[in-house]
């Protein structure tokens, strides 16, 4: 028996279906201006539930590729060199994309560690992981003479480095030599004991050499990157918390953004004032703090939050899940919004539409703290995510064991993480698969998980509850089966030859990652079915 739909209810319809039509073009080419992309939230090994050290990354980016590799242990000739590229936005093919021009080259070293390469490398062998988040900075630091990009940087960081200190003091020198040619980049780098926040700027038009700050994260502190600058204060005289480029003051003196007599130098406010009013970036930032301390109480509405905060609980990696599908649900800049009309009778209901949208895009609708935009409002979750990452690092495990990249397809609120540990030498054939920029296709994971988000946009009212059916059960499920798995791989371990242990990881990673693209594809086509009238 079909529902009838009174006439004023059936013109809300159409009418979000056209709206739909328009947030489902691509959104503004933000990584070439003020991007809208990319959180990371990172945590010290005594502010975890199981003493993990912990960084992650959101991939939201319409440019980047979307299929992911193993790069083994490499050993390299004495001459040999590295080729260093400038990403240049590309969309002469079926979807946008970057072209990667050779602009130069750096001496290669003579061996180089393996490592999961998504689009920003994540993890290497010996459990440095790397998180990544656009701010921008000052346009006058930009500085087209450099060599290294963010994506290079984070290849040669993992390529070279085996702690997060080695990784920054790396990048200080590579970049000091070569030069960095991108925007303002937080890259949040881990290891087994320690995660660091690492902002880095040009040093200027026409210049090469880089400027630079990095911040630890306390041991029992939850801290956050959401495309804004967030080092204030540093003292560099505390070398275990603060580390910085021998030009720091000096650029901000000769820029005229920093006058010592006028008040302390804040890191943030001199390279990347604009980035601290964004309101995508401070409520991501609050949100993020607000759910692992709500005592804290922390104003949603505040220019600055503390740079890390002391969780009220020991983080567990479903909250972390939990927050990055997050909508804001439960607060006043909730996403998710009933629509409510007149029927014929003239009582009100609730659309059984009841937002039809992704929530991240209902903002358009209710006008929400401006909007669409870097300035306006958004959600952590994201329809234009290629990927996400939640990288674990622990050092009572040894490291074939103990590092491991939770990787996410597309948007998170409708995906699933698996567990990719940094010794395996294969993915499934479907992560591998271009899924962009040639167009679709069945062979990719992530269109497999694009198709299933896009889908579930249409009714997210319903929708997304069919989708949590799935994949909240089987997220469970793997939690749980991480201490098991664990377990069988230290028994089959020998520290001079791990082959068994590295062979079981490498079987259960590409296990699972079948089984999710298999009922990715299988609950899309269910969505299609069984909402069939509504398409």
């Amino acid at each position: 028996m079909k529902a009838h739909f009174p006439k004023n209810l059936l013109f809300v319809v159409l009418y979000f279906q056209f709206f739909l039509s328009l947030t489902a073009q691509d959104p503004p080419d933000w990584e070439n201006s003020m991007p809208d992309g990319c959180t990371s939230i990172t945590l010290g090994r005594l502010a975890t539930a199981d003493g993990s050290v912990i960084t992650s990354h959101t991939d939201d980016s319409h440019r980047t590729r979307s299929w992911i590799n193993i790069i083994p242990v490499q050993k390299h000739g004495m001459h040999e060199t590295m080729p260093m590229f400038k990403r240049i936005p590309y969309d002469s093919l079926a979807m946008p994309t970057y072209k990667h021009v050779q602009i130069g080259e750096i001496p290669q070293a003579p061996t180089t560690y393996g490592y999961i390469n998504t689009a920003y490398p994540c993890m290497n062998q010996y459990q440095v992981g790397i998180g990544e988040s656009t701010f921008g900075g000052r346009e006058e630091l930009q500085s087209d003479s450099g060599l290294i990009d963010c994506q290079r940087l984070c290849q040669l960081m993992l390529e070279r480095s085996k702690s997060a200190r080695e990784a920054i003091f790396l990048a200080g020198e590579l970049t000091a030599a070569y030069g960095w040619n991108d925007f303002g980049e937080c890259l949040t780098i881990s290891d087994k004991n320690e995660v660091w926040h690492f902002e880095i700027l040009g040093p200027g038009k026409g210049k090469v050499g880089s400027v630079w700050a990095a911040q630890r994260v306390p041991d029992d502190h939850v801290s956050v990157n959401a495309n804004a600058s967030r080092i204030m204060e540093i003292n560099l005289s505390d070398t275990d918390h603060f580390l910085a480029s021998d030009n720091v003051y000096s650029l901000a003196e000769e820029y005229g953004w920093w006058d010592e007599s006028k008040g302390p130098f804040r890191f943030c406010y001199a390279y990347a004032p604009e980035s601290r009013t964004s309101f995508a970036s401070r409520r991501r930032e609050w949100r993020v703090l607000d759910l692992v301390a709500p005592s804290l109480a922390l104003d949603p509405n505040a220019e600055n939050y503390p740079f890390s905060v002391k969780p009220d609980q020991p983080v567990t990696l479903d909250l972390l899940v939990r927050i990055f599908k997050d909508y804001y649900e439960g607060t006043d800049y909730n996403f998710i919004k009933d629509i409510t009309v007149t029927d014929d009778d003239g009582k009100t209901i609730i659309s059984p539409l009841a937002n039809p949208f992704m929530p991240y895009d209902m903002n358009r609708v209710f006008k929400i703290n401006g909007g669409w935009g870097w300035r306006g409002e958004r959600t952590i979750a994201r329809w234009y995510t290629m990927y996400a990452t939640i990288i674990q690092s622990r050092n009572w495990l040894p490291d074939e064991i103990g590092g491991v990249t939770w990787l996410a397809m597309d948007n998170v609120a409708t995906s699933i993480y698996i567990p990719v540990y940094c010794s395996v030498t294969d993915l499934p054939e479907p992560y591998k698969t271009p899924g962009r920029p040639n167009g679709y296709t069945t062979r990719s994971a992530w269109w497999a998980f694009n198709r299933l988000g896009t889908l579930a946009a249409q009714r997210w009212g319903d929708m997304r509850y069919d989708v949590d059916a799935v994949w909240n059960p089987w997220q469970q499920e793997l939690f749980r089966n991480q201490k098991q798995i664990e377990e069988e791989a230290l028994e089959l371990y020998k520290p001079d030859k791990p082959d068994k242990t590295i062979q079981l990881l490498t079987d259960y990673t590409n296990n699972w990652g079948n089984k999710v693209v298999c009922k990715a594809w299988e609950l899309g086509d269910f969505l299609w079915t069984k909402y069939d009238e509504l398409f």
